[in-house]
Order: structure tokens, then C-alpha cells, then sequence
């Protein structure tokens, strides 16, 4: 927990309560409290299960290659809030977050998905649920609409009244079954090399 207050509407307040910089690092029903950037998940290949992260701006933010499992995001405060803000930076690197079975709940009157903070963000939702909170538009409009040709923002069976991709920006992916696939199994950050047999908790 990062217990600096929250930051005014359109005040910087980066306060973070956890950054993960190393490789095959797991977390299993943590929680992590604080404002703008939470959790900065940085580098490596990473797995979070049954763990509840709270914030307000780019919540969870890094170069993470990350599977978040069953994991409830959690927007407080009110105005513009983002949870994601992932930063690839090139179709070479391997990383981004995947976010399946997971569940959205919050307050205020939307949040975003994600933004691009960087050039290739790459964030997946998978079998979410997702409250009111989420914005219709789903993902933040990015500053350089070159960017709209580069980053990667996929729903896949997603559900709740939050989910409805109507409205959704015209760069969202509405990935297929064999798209989404190498996004929901340990396979994506690697997991069978090291995160297996899972441990006793």
C-alpha cells in the first residue's frame, strides 16, 4: 500500500506501492493498494492470481509480460482514470498484459481500459466482467493517432454492461478464438518453465 493521498483532478501524484523488475515472479492473492500507478509491473515474465489491485491513473503500468488470473481491478476517485498503460514499444518485443477471468468494479463515471503510453501497447481481456464503471469507448484515444496503426487492445468474450463494445474505440481488437488463444494459458509468460507444479497456498 502507497498511502500518499490521492492527487487533485489533473494533478501528477505518481505513488507507487510495488514495482516488479525481475523475471518469473508470481503473486498469489495479493493486494495492492495506492492511486496513479499502483502496480508498476516493469520487466519480465510475471503471474498474478486471486489478487486485488486498486487505483486511479495507469494503475498498472510497465513493460511487464504479465497473465493476470481471476483478479478484480479496482477504480476509485472520479475523472479520467486508466487502468493499463503498458509499454511496448516496438511488434519485436515480447511482453504486454493479459487479463482473463478477471473483474472490473469500481466507482465514478468510467474508466478506460488502457492508453498508450508508449507506442505498442499490447492488453488483453479475456471472460471479464465488467461493471458500469468501464467507459463505453473502452480504451483512452491516443495522443498520436499514429499510434492508432500500432497498438494492440483485445476483448474476447468479455461480459457485464461495461463490455458492450458498441461504442468501442475503432482500433479495439475483437479478437477470434484462435487469436486469443496463446493469451489464456501459462504458455504466454512462459509459465511451464518455471511456475509449475504451482505451489500450496
Amino acid at each position: 500500500m502507497n498511502t500518499a493521498p490521492m492527487p487533485k483532478p489533473g494533478a501528477q501524484g505518481q505513488a507507487l506501492a510495488m514495482r516488479i523488475n525481475g523475471d518469473k515472479a508470481a503473486f498469489y492473492s495479493c493486494k495492492f493498494y495506492g492511486f496513479q500507478d499502483t502496480l508498476c509491473d516493469d520487466k519480465g515474465n510475471h503471474f498474478f492470481k486471486d489478487c486485488y489491485i486498486e487505483g486511479t491513473y495507469d494503475f498498472i503500468f510497465g513493460r511487464g509480460a504479465s497473465l493476470y488470473l481471476n483478479t478484480q481491478l479496482h477504480a476509485v476517485g472520479d475523472g479520467l482514470r486508466v487502468i493499463t498503460a503498458q509499454a511496448r514499444q516496438s511488434d519485436t518485443e515480447q511482453n504486454g498484459y493479459t487479463f482473463v477471468h478477471c473483474k472490473i468494479t469500481g466507482i465514478g463515471t468510467g474508466i478506460y481500459l488502457g492508453r498508450s503510453w508508449m507506442s505498442h501497447p499490447k492488453v488483453i481481456y479475456a471472460f471479464t466482467e465488467m461493471s458500469s464503471v468501464v467507459n463505453p469507448a473502452g480504451w483512452r484515444e491516443n495522443f498520436n493517432r499514429g499510434y492508432d496503426k500500432t497498438v494492440f487492445y483485445g476483448e474476447y468474450k468479455c461480459f457485464g454492461p461495461g463490455s458492450h463494445q458498441e461504442k468501442r474505440v475503432p482500433y479495439t481488437q475483437d479478437v477470434d478464438q484462435n487469436e486469443v488463444r496463446p493469451f489464456l494459458t501459462l504458455g504466454y509468460i512462459k509459465g511451464s518453465t518455471w511456475l509449475l507444479p504451482p505451489p500450496k497456498y
